[in-house]
């Protein structure tokens, strides 16, 4: 099967160094395969979603030289795949309603492992809707961080696929939208390192295929902290691209042409000596 990438932003903030340093890896990941690289725009949870952010996102990526190879795709326009996903599960009897509040869980440390609720129904409220899991360790191997398994049962428990909203969780949009898109390899940030059990577990119940994945280091702030996207300070300029793209490109372990004058150069330049056996496995690197 070709090769096909994605870099998924969610539209709670502006681009900025973390999320760039996770576009250009996916970026560079996709053309090392001579494969393609989409964007996804992974905005379901209205919420946390600020104004304008996801177009300022996708008008920032050309300025970077990053292209992708096919239209983006709104999660929001997806809700009717999500429905048919949510509605297999429900036959199969792999989901169950749920009522429970935070005070209800915390006699189990906020984990939720029956495989049903331990509150009483409700009919004046609607539920949230839980995955039931297995009481067993999910594997896989990371292409970067190598062996990994979670025990489901212990780590996370049952966890929610759809919310009393009626939102539908991260989870179950991601893995519905990577099997769609026949996506090979998910390259993306660290920190959802944890994310990919669940998200195994969830493509084995619809008899989704599993795509590999390679979790990369992430940026952090002074503090040591993950960079988060509502920090206004770090910003990155797309209109001086080369000082940021530069430092996505030392970020991951690249020596940037000191000789390319624009960002397509940059990264073609990259790209002639990229291997993703030699990305950094981790990173102390501080944004100031």
């Amino acid at each position: 099967m070709n090769y096909r990438g994605r870099f998924a932003p969610s539209p709670t903030g502006l681009l900025h160094a973390g999320s760039l340093a996770a576009a250009v890896g996916s970026w560079l990941c996709a053309r090392h395969a001579s494969g393609q690289w989409l964007v996804r725009v992974e905005d379901i949870d209205p919420p946390r979603e600020v104004a304008g952010s996801a177009e300022a996102i996708l008008a920032a990526l050309p300025a970077f030289g990053l292209e992708a190879d096919s239209t983006v795709i709104y999660q929001s326009s997806r809700i009717a795949a999500y429905d048919a996903a949510f509605e297999q599960l429900q036959r199969a009897g792999q989901v169950f309603p749920c009522w429970c509040s935070r005070s209800d869980l915390a006699t189990a440390n906020g984990l939720h492992r029956d495989g049903h609720c331990i509150a009483p129904a409700d009919p004046d409220r609607p539920p949230a809707w839980r995955m039931r899991v297995p009481d067993e360790e999910i594997r896989f191997i990371d292409g970067l961080q190598g062996p990994q398994g979670q025990l489901l049962r212990d780590v996370v428990g049952d966890f929610v696929i759809r919310r009393v909203e009626g939102f539908y969780s991260y989870q179950l949009a991601c893995v519905v939208d990577d099997a769609w898109q026949g996506i090979t390899e998910v390259v993306r940030g660290s920190d959802l390192l944890d994310s990919t059990p669940r998200q195994i577990w969830l493509q084995r119940c619809l008899r989704l295929p599993t795509p590999r994945y390679l979790h990369l280091p992430l940026v952090l702030d002074s503090q040591g902290r993950k960079l988060s996207k509502s920090e206004r300070s770090r910003k990155i300029d797309p209109a001086h691209p080369m000082p940021s793209l530069r430092h996505a490109l030392s970020f991951l372990g690249i020596t940037p042409d000191e000789n390319a004058r624009h960002p397509a150069a940059l990264l073609d330049a990259a790209l002639a000596h990229f291997d993703p056996h030699h990305l950094p496995q981790c990173s102390d690197h501080r944004v100031p």
